[in-house]
């Protein structure tokens, strides 16, 4: 992942993987975790995600992890929130009621520094990275939230149409991914109505990932 290409993304506001409402497979499954309510969920790449309103609104607490200091600062505009900004070292943490957002290189954050995770919901951050970097990232993921349950959303596609991100992420490497650690069940697969970026075929895949 380039932290450049992100930057300019948000610069030019080519944010078309920025939905304007939350996510369906989210409101249909998340229930699925089975969190009390004052759970605190954590959302890696959360950018500004309306998913964050939804699961506010449903009483949990949310964390999230983003790239883009614009993004977040964006996040906090559109909901009148003016939060408390606490520089932690190579982060900086932006905080308000029942929401802190850690912006810089999530790379870079710890578990001290993210605190307690009851569920993990990822529907940005394993599809952004290239294949490369998916084992790293995932590595990182389960040391700094003790391992917690995900909900987890996917893309499939030939990728030979056309490159990421998203990248396709397949249900093999979802397996191969999180299969050691992690009960994996596929919860749907939902074809997109206008394939991704209105062009390409493609497949959203949800997961439940349960620690083994």
């Amino acid at each position: 992942m380039d932290p450049d290409f992100w930057h300019q993304r948000w610069q030019a506001n080519q944010i078309g993987f920025h939905e304007g409402q939350a996510n369906a497979l989210l409101v249909e499954h998340f229930g699925k975790l089975g969190l009390a309510k004052g759970a605190r969920v954590f959302l890696p790449l959360c950018g500004k995600t309306r998913d964050i309103d939804w699961l506010m609104s449903q009483d949990y607490y949310v964390a999230g992890a983003e790239l883009s200091t614009l993004a977040v600062k964006q996040l906090f505009t559109e909901h009148g929130i003016d939060p408390t900004i606490t520089p932690l070292g190579a982060l900086t943490r932006y905080s308000a009621n029942g929401i802190d957002i850690f912006a810089g290189n999530i790379f870079d954050l710890s578990a001290d520094a993210l605190g307690k995770v009851d569920a993990i919901y990822d529907r940005a951050a394993l599809v952004a990275f290239p294949n490369a970097m998916r084992k790293r990232y995932t590595a990182h993921l389960m040391e700094n939230t003790a391992r917690a349950p995900q909900f987890l959303i996917c893309f499939e596609y030939d990728q030979g149409l056309g490159d990421g991100p998203p990248f396709s992420v397949t249900a093999e490497e979802v397996q191969h991914l999180y299969a050691e650690r992690y009960d994996v069940s596929q919860l749907t697969a939902v074809d997109l109505p206008d394939g991704l970026r209105g062009k390409i075929p493609a497949t959203e895949t949800a997961w439940l990932l349960r620690p083994a």
